[in-house]
């Protein structure tokens, strides 16, 4: 891409004129004369900001108590601050880490977790170190600590910010109990291609989408403060474009136009700075041509110039190292070179800054200018949380906080509103509380690793609720419930189709429990099939054929492709990987206790051949049309998704009418809004989400066929009619031009309402110049 080509350019112009300028002596110095400070420069060091409960309450007295000791720190200690190693995957510190943090040459740890082991570390920082500046401990907390929530991209499915700031604040109270202050959460990656296994752990493939829920996870990570106690300061990762993934390889090169960087993949991006994230971790992808993890247009034009971020960069795990393998950097030097200039501030894992940063300097390839700001960003982060004043946690807070029954309730509820049911003929669901004899089968019905889904903090499996668990405890003693796992989720060999079967024949219903596992999907989990795997399938039809009312449970981590399902079953609910409460969320809904609400977040294919396959789609010179051969489409599929966009069903029926606009033309500085009817035309309280659309019908850039540009999640009562109103203005109506300026053009705009990106009522207005 040029302009990061251009900016590289500038950014080693800049770091040569600063070394131009430095004087080798005084370099020296700076560099390793910190032992013979002056003791008067000691004494006012930051043991004494430590004990001052006021220095980290103002902006002003932050920045001069980080020039201060910016001006002790030796070269290696300041390289220190810049370096986080791992612990043990258990949260144990590494032998090794004790004599790092006593030398200063370690400002952070990832996975060390727990009061006791985070106690222990922090006080050899602040007893035994020269400067006694606090660690910063750091974990993925994704979806949950120890009470585990549905996998992002579930919890995507409710369209309920709210539940997803919830979660997010749940985890953060969790997560700081333990001395955990930083969560590498939440990834903000817009996700297009299903193959990819972190699909699971973002919004799905809408950017709209993804930055509501992304600002709303960075509020309950964060609240207004996150030096509050029982906060941490939120990470927005991956930056940037590491979900277009080609072929959803993980780790796999990107090739994206800045257009749809700007339009797409950095929307949810800029959404989370703007809630006040605190920090961005640089992603694994080459972004056409340069890895952005040395990207000077993402990290330092972008992000630093355009956006004004102040916070740090911390590098994803080796992604410094393996600058190395992408073939930017020849060597370690070269690699710690090229991603320090281009503005990632701390290194994970790797420890390419700490072993040639000297060498660096001496040989004028990097500035201690730009040395002493990433310093400066990493100590600005400490302060900003209050670790000199408050370092420590608590056990007995710990203890008090972690799987808090308040916690657990949430973590059932939430689960429930994330749950989208894909198909409910003849009202197969819900099932009546009459029912005499249940079977439960399949491989996941009692599975207790793969309701927690992947990267699920530290919660446990004997935590965990079971599909079959929670159908158990819902049901009462009159209700048999049998139970076959059928077959495994992979293994082709080893079958119990005959156990399944005759618990199937035995039985007055069937809950079959179907999908991937969790180490299925999430980081280096890629696949090149969408279908159900292992014998799956066949278990599903053998059931099938066994002819009493059955209804699939889907548990997975990113769309599948259930063509035969979607034809044959009579009814399905994707479950996704509900967390601790999982079990129980999915009994409360198959018996009706909660009625389901929630909408996909991403496009259901019908076969991997489709991918990508994403609603907001340009048009193409040839729409596809099925009596036209010569258009955009397959000879042997339809085009069309399995399930679209947004899609989502309940058991009640809605009706979305009447839409109407407050004007049929608009100033370019104009709002305009828009009002429909909804109404509960069933016989169950229920939830509709209502999404509005826009398309630009021409512009001096091709437009996509739709953009979602709103949605409100309701709960109306039978017959329970209500008027939900959008308003759209610039921010909403506006595109990046060909001149690459996001502005307003005059023409005609189509606004379409309705429950899913295809199910749409529409009008139109036009838009004005003036």
């Amino acid at each position: 891409m040029q302009p990061a080509v251009r900016l590289l350019g500038g950014a080693v112009g800049a770091w040569q004129r600063d070394c131009d300028m430095m004087k080798t002596k005084k370099l020296d110095f700076q560099m390793r004369a910190g032992p013979f400070i002056a003791v008067a420069m000691l004494l006012w060091g930051a043991q004494a900001l430590a004990q001052s409960p006021h220095l980290a309450r103002s902006p002003k007295q932050i920045e001069s108590s980080i020039s201060k000791l910016l001006s002790q720190m030796t070269f290696d200690e300041k390289l220190g601050q810049l370096q986080q190693l791992d612990g043990t995957a258990e949260g144990d510190y590494r032998p090794e880490h004790v004599e790092l943090v006593r030398r200063g040459l370690l400002g952070s740890t990832l996975n060390v977790r727990g009061v006791k082991r985070t106690s222990e570390l922090q006080r050899v920082a602040l007893e035994q170190s020269r400067l006694k500046i606090p660690l910063l401990f750091a974990f993925d907390v994704i979806h949950g600590y120890r009470t585990i929530f549905p996998v992002p991209l579930g919890e995507s499915a409710s369209w309920d910010p709210a539940m997803a700031e919830q979660s997010a604040s749940i985890a953060a109270a969790e997560a700081a109990s333990t001395g955990v202050r930083w969560t590498f959460a939440p990834m903000l990656d817009i996700a297009r291609d299903p193959r990819w296994g972190r699909i699971v752990e973002g919004s799905g493939e809408d950017p709209f989408l993804g930055s509501a829920m992304g600002r709303a996870r960075v509020h309950g990570f964060q609240g207004d403060n996150y030096a509050r106690p029982d906060k941490v300061v939120a990470c927005a990762k991956h930056w940037v474009a590491y979900g277009a993934a080609e072929g959803g390889r993980d780790y796999n090169t990107t090739e994206v136009s800045e257009r749809t960087l700007r339009e797409i993949y950095f929307p949810p991006f800029k959404a989370a700075l703007d809630a006040g994230v605190g920090t961005f971790m640089s992603a694994f992808n080459d972004l056409d041509g340069i890895p952005t993890s040395a990207n000077p247009f993402t990290l330092s034009e972008v992000l630093r110039d355009e956006w004004k971020f102040d916070g740090v960069v911390v590098s994803d795990y080796t992604a410094v190292k393996e600058l190395i393998a992408h073939g930017l950097a020849a060597n370690e030097k070269e690699a710690a070179a090229d991603a320090l200039n281009a503005g990632v501030d701390m290194e994970m894992v790797s420890r390419l800054y700490f072993e040639n940063a000297a060498q660096l300097v001496k040989e004028h390839k990097l500035s201690m200018r730009a040395v002493d700001e990433a310093v400066r960003r990493v100590l600005r982060l400490k302060f900003r949380l209050g670790l000199f004043e408050h370092p420590y946690a608590d056990e007995a807070v710990e203890k008090a906080t972690l799987l808090k029954p308040e916690h657990l309730t949430a973590a059932r509820a939430l689960a429930a509103r994330s749950f989208v049911l894909l198909k409910n003929d003849r009202e197969t669901l819900p099932i009546s509380r009459d029912i005499k004899s249940i079977a439960v089968i399949g491989p996941l019905a009692d599975d207790v690793q793969s309701v927690l889904g992947s990267w699920s903090g530290d919660g446990k499996t004997n935590d965990a609720v079971s599909l079959l668990a929670g159908i158990r405890a819902k049901v009462s003693s009159s209700t048999k419930v049998s139970y076959a796992k059928g077959c495994n989720v992979t293994n082709d060999l080893e079958t119990g189709f005959d156990e399944a079967l005759a618990a199937a024949r035995e039985s007055d219903f069937v809950i079959l429990a179907l999908g991937e596992s969790a180490d299925m999907s999430g980081e280096a989990a890629a696949r090149s099939s969408l279908d159900l795997p292992g014998r799956q399938l066949e278990l599903l039809q053998a059931v099938h054929a066994a002819g009493k009312p059955y209804a699939v449970v889907l548990m997975n981590g990113r769309p599948l492709s259930i063509n035969w399902a979607a034809s044959n079953s009579p009814a399905i609910l994707e479950t996704w990987f509900g967390g601790t409460q999982g079990g129980h969320a999915i009994a409360d809904v198959l018996f009706g206790d909660v009625n389901p609400g929630g909408k996909l977040p991403v496009t259901f294919p019908r076969a991997v051949g489709q991918v990508p396959i994403y609603y907001n789609h340009k048009s193409t010179g040839r729409p596809a049309d099925a009596a036209n051969k010569y258009t955009s489409k397959y000879i042997d599929l339809p085009w069309t998704p399995l399930y679209p966009f947004g899609y989502g069903l309940s058991y009640t029926r809605f009706k979305i009418s009447n839409l109407r606009l407050s004007a049929t033309s608009l100033p370019s500085t104009g709002l305009i809004t828009a009002q429909v009817d909804v109404e509960n035309t069933g016989s169950r309280p229920g939830d509709e989400v209502v999404q509005l659309y826009i398309h630009h019908v021409a512009g001096s850039v091709t437009r996509p066929v739709k953009e979602l540009k709103g949605f409100q999640r309701l709960t109306l009562r039978p017959a329970e009619k209500r008027t939900v109103e959008f308003t759209l203005g610039p921010d909403q109506l506006g595109f990046y031009n060909r001149s690459m300026r996001f502005a307003t053009e005059p023409g005609k705009v189509e606004v379409l309402v309705g429950d899913s990106s295809e199910n749409l009522v529409g009008a139109g207005f036009e838009l004005t110049g003036r």
